[in-house]
């Protein structure tokens, strides 16, 4: 993270122009700028962004292409697109990005969004995580793997993947289980071995059932 805590961000639209004129406004406390790019977004291998941003209709159809620029510099990215199913949702989700459904977030939304894109927390709009849960509870219904690698997990583990999994960070659920931040992420580190996951959107994939398990 740059010592401003400032960040330069990418808007990137499929097709269209950049929608959300509002944002970010001139006084946002996380963006220090902004690049507008567009397909095939060859430019972004030399740009500074630290952060891009994709705005589209279809993330089946717009986000490989631009995953796979952005896997050359190991940028993080967030998509907004009216899109909530959960087909959408988790495919986005399962290549590490954050997924904002058109309409469902605020410019301050978009903001946090951004700034959790940073620091490797993947950020979901209430109904993209409404969607990803709702997919994986009709997956995992009958999952007696997953429902067993779900039981290794102490009832504290269990109450962190919990709210992780609502798009939460380890600050946030220290906050909201009076943990300090420290603990949650030891908690998390013990959560990944158990579940054989490589990160927190590994682990959430795994405890919503929409990825296979290895373990049981």
């Amino acid at each position: 993270m740059r010592s401003s805590q400032r960040f330069v961000v990418a808007l990137a639209s499929a097709g269209r122009t950049w929608p959300h004129e509002d944002w970010p406004p001139p006084d946002d406390p996380y963006v220090s700028g902004v690049l507008r790019v567009s397909p095939p977004y060859d430019g972004l291998a030399e740009t500074t962004a630290d952060v891009v941003v994709l705005h589209c209709e279809d993330p089946a159809v717009s986000f490989p292409g631009l995953l796979e620029v952005l896997r050359t510099r190991g940028v993080p990215a967030l998509v907004v697109s009216p899109r909530r199913d959960t087909e959408a949702v988790v495919e986005v989700f399962r290549a590490g990005a954050g997924y904002l459904v058109e309409g469902d977030h605020c410019p301050a939304m978009m903001s946090s969004a951004v700034v959790a894109a940073t620091v490797g927390h993947t950020y979901l709009s209430p109904s993209a995580c409404d969607a990803l849960r709702e997919g994986a509870g009709r997956m995992a219904a009958t999952d007696d793997a997953m429902q067993r690698l779900r039981a290794l997990l102490s009832p504290r583990e269990q109450q962190i993947m919990e709210l992780l999994s609502t798009g939460l960070g380890a600050r946030q659920i220290g906050q909201r289980l009076r943990l300090s931040e420290k603990t949650v992420r030891n908690n998390l580190s013990n959560i990944y071995a158990k579940l054989d996951a490589r990160s927190g959107t590994d682990a959430v994939l795994r405890w919503l059932g929409t990825t296979p398990v290895l373990r049981t």
